[in-house]
């Protein structure tokens, strides 16, 4: 079964402009599912255990994790997880939830630093998880100028520590400006729908009423990447994920992705994750044993 990177709308509660939510227990029945959104997402999991699936980077957690997944970065959702009596405390927000300016000025520099970190996606250590972890679990019961203010010291630790990882050495996410969030919308929800088949330039052109020669670029000003090579990088991150959760054959999942040349598909891969899909495989079927 296909599993694509799908827009996910995020509405905050009346009168809020976070997104705080917890959940204590997971159920079977809560299928996660490949997405990606404009808000920044902080995800604290205390007593848990599963995988993380973050842009190309996919990983296991035994008791806790704590995570800040930055703009459009590609992820699955975590409720798959088995918990033993424990909780997932998740913080979605807008980068310019505070105002486009507030987190240009000077005060704010750490944080605004900590937000392009997170493009390409952080997982924080041991000692900082700790710390921090209890006050996300309090935001929950917080309301107005208490939860904001609680909110900036959060994200102000989090900007001032060094105990992280950065989960994806080459992440993809992406600028948007508002006025083209739109447009981005629907050319990623084409993108998210048809990866696996040939997509022309002329064909997402047309999509957003540009000519082909306007539509590059627009999409390489606001991505950093021409389309192909975007395209292409959603292939392998989907290839990473039936290579660790699929027996499909390496050369299957390569036709399956959207390639229709393998040795081409190996190159990319190998580019794009730093290792050849069959080492890829192998090192992901060590990693669960």
């Amino acid at each position: 079964m296909k599993t694509k990177p799908t827009l996910e709308k995020i509405t905050p509660s009346f009168g809020s402009s976070l997104l705080v939510k917890k959940h204590e227990q997971f159920l079977k029945t809560n299928k996660a599912f490949w997405h990606f959104h404009p808000e920044i997402e902080i995800v604290y999991v205390n007593k848990g255990k599963g995988k993380r699936h973050i842009g190309n980077h996919i990983s296991y957690f035994n008791n806790s994790q704590l995570v800040l997944i930055g703009s459009n970065l590609p992820h699955l959702g975590f409720t798959d997880r088995l918990t033993t009596n424990g909780s997932e405390t998740l913080i979605q927000f807008m980068p310019d939830f505070l105002g486009v300016d507030f987190f240009k000025i000077p005060e704010m520099a750490a944080i605004a630093q900590l937000f392009e970190r997170a493009k390409k996606g952080i997982r924080f250590n041991i000692e900082i998880k700790k710390r921090i972890g209890a006050k996300i679990q309090a935001l929950v019961n917080l309301e107005g100028p208490n939860r904001i203010i609680s909110f900036l010291d959060i994200l102000r630790e989090l900007a001032q520590t060094d105990d992280y990882t950065i989960l994806n050495a080459d992440g993809f996410a992406f600028e948007t400006q508002p006025q083209d969030r739109g447009k981005i919308d629907v050319i990623f929800k084409h993108i998210n729908e048809n990866f696996n088949q040939h997509i022309s330039l002329d064909e997402i052109a047309g999509l957003v009423s540009m000519t082909v020669p306007s539509f590059c670029r627009f999409f390489k000003k606001t991505t950093s990447k021409t389309f192909t090579k975007l395209v292409n990088e959603y292939r392998v991150v989907h290839a990473t994920k039936l290579l660790s959760e699929s027996n499909m054959s390496i050369t299957d999942i390569c036709f399956e992705c959207g390639f229709n040349n393998f040795s081409h598909f190996n190159k990319l891969f190998k580019e794009f994750t730093g290792k050849s899909a069959s080492k890829y495989r192998n090192q992901m079927l060590n990693l669960v044993q």
